[in-house]
């Protein structure tokens, strides 16, 4: 697979975003073993630039290392510092499948109920949502509206 191309730009705007990032995978003393760059590969796919680690004292090595992944992986270079390498491929774009039939799970809320009389401690109630239901402002649970339409979109139905 080519290699990804990137103006130096492109590569510096990638390292200004590489700078926070921990190392996401450590290539200890055996080197790159299949099992190390299938982690590099699933580590691209998930997050797009990542950061890693190679506990190697030989700069030469090290390059090779790099030069490698960029190559197998189609990843861009985006730097090679020290022991650290940061790798950049752009993410797949993820496919989902729309189940129209799904409707909103329940979740949980918590709701304040102060007290009409002043200095007492508010009462905390834990209230599950379902999906059809609302909460109002005054902490009442009501079953949501079907949304109205007008009157020509009823006499076309």
């Amino acid at each position: 697979m080519p290699q990804i191309q990137l103006t130096p730009a492109e590569r510096r705007e990638q390292r200004a975003n590489a700078h926070h990032l921990d190392p996401v995978v450590l290539i200890g003393g055996d080197g790159l073993t299949p099992a190390v760059k299938k982690e590099i590969d699933a580590a691209l796919n998930a997050h797009g630039l990542i950061k890693v680690r190679v506990f190697n004292d030989d700069r030469v090595a090290r390059e090779l290392m790099y030069q490698e992944l960029t190559a197998e992986l189609n990843a861009a270079p985006i730097q090679h510092i020290g022991k650290l390498l940061v790798l950049w491929r752009p993410q797949p774009v993820k496919e989902r499948t729309v189940d129209e039939d799904r409707m909103p799970g329940p979740r949980d809320v918590k709701v304040l109920k102060y007290s009409k009389r002043g200095g007492q401690r508010p009462e905390i109630k834990q209230l599950r949502v379902l999906g059809n239901q609302r909460l109002t402002s005054g902490g009442q649970i009501k079953r949501a509206k079907p949304k109205q339409k007008s009157i020509k979109k009823r006499q076309a139905d």
